[in-house]
């Protein structure tokens, strides 16, 4: 069977680029061991394209530290962000993912049709995605400039609070019923995304906020790497309620490949089968219909499952999906065409 071309709703390979010895260009077109997905792996998967997110880290520690801090897992939340230190990291990683197009390693695309444009030629195309909003000012100047330089999708706060709103922690068992709704500059940002055709991601927002978006926007709701808190109980998984009003919107669901957002003990082991992937994806499809699922694997930014491993791991789970019985058509839906399909209704 030819390989099935996929969009991946969400990766962090910016920042591992950012914080990488050697020139960032030059890695991700030759190749980087300590990465997922690099332009030789995503090609030889079939990556076709994908969000890629623009995340300002802890300032105290790396990532996978403040993850596992014992008060964020037990419901504490990382210091918020300064705007400045926000900032200088996003313009550092969108400079990172401007040069790499002009080397000819990925297009940045700014509506559904340049996306298109670019699968068609066999270059990677890219959205600009934001994962945190703190780089972004709350009279909107510097989304004037990020939009301008191709920024079409915006995850309003990461697991933390900021001007917006607010995150909910890395804390199993758990749900996302945890803070206050966003902020007047939230609801703000929300009307100015939609007005711009800039999507907006809930994965890593909080209830309330949640509930604020789902009466504000007028565009599908989205949440671009989150899984299933039925089948694991962590607070970055979508429950019942979440899940009714995404497919009432008719939005989309991106399956993280986080290993503790998918089993159901919440543990991040790598020893995690794909069979619990497609678990998570039965139900997805149950709740959201076959146009409501997709892939977020959050590459470069979690521990994924062995038998996946990076990008060109991709095929196996897309294989297992054909295997559980799976038609070819509603596999390529979840792997290229759900997500096209949103860009279209979301950015134009």
């Amino acid at each position: 069977m030819p390989t099935i071309p996929f969009f991946d709703g969400h990766n962090d390979t910016l920042l591992k680029l950012l914080e990488a010895e050697g020139d960032p260009t030059q890695l991700f077109m030759d190749g980087m061991d300590k990465a997922d997905i690099d332009l030789p792996r995503a090609r030889a998967a079939g990556m076709a394209g994908g969000f890629f997110a623009i995340f300002p880290p802890p300032l105290k520690g790396n990532l996978g530290s403040v993850v596992a801090g014992a008060g964020n897992n037990r419901g504490g939340l990382p210091p918020e962000l300064g705007l400045a230190d926000a900032q200088a990291v996003t313009l550092g990683m969108a400079s990172i993912l401007m040069r790499i197009e002009r080397a000819g390693g990925v297009a940045i695309c700014r509506d559904a049709a340049a996306v298109r444009a670019a699968i068609a030629q066999g270059t990677l195309a890219s959205v600009l995605h934001i994962e945190g909003a703190e780089a972004i000012d709350t009279d909107f100047r510097a989304l004037d400039v990020l939009y301008a330089a191709g920024l079409r999708s915006i995850g309003l706060v990461w697991s933390r609070a900021n001007a917006f709103g607010t995150g909910v922690p890395f804390r199993y068992p758990s749900d996302a019923d945890i803070g206050p709704g966003l902020s007047d500059a939230g609801k703000a940002l929300v009307r100015e995304c939609n007005d711009r055709g800039i999507m907006i991601d809930l994965s890593h927002l909080n209830a309330a906020g949640f509930r604020d978006v789902a009466a504000i926007s007028d565009k599908p709701l989205v949440a671009t790497h989150s899984n299933v808190h039925a089948i694991s109980a962590h607070a970055r998984n979508l429950v019942d309620w979440q899940l009714a009003a995404i497919a009432e919107s008719q939005g989309v669901v991106g399956l993280n490949f986080a290993t503790g957002f998918l089993r159901p003990d919440g543990k991040m082991r790598v020893d995690t089968e794909i069979e619990v992937m497609v678990r998570h994806i039965d139900a997805l499809v149950e709740a959201l219909g076959e146009d409501g699922v997709a892939l977020g694997s959050d590459f470069d930014g979690a521990m994924v499952p062995a038998p996946i491993g990076d990008v060109t791991g991709v095929p196996k789970l897309l294989q297992a999906l054909l295997d559980k019985g799976y038609g070819e058509a509603l596999v390529r839906k979840i792997a290229l065409e759900n997500w096209l399909s949103m860009i279209e209704r979301c950015i134009g």
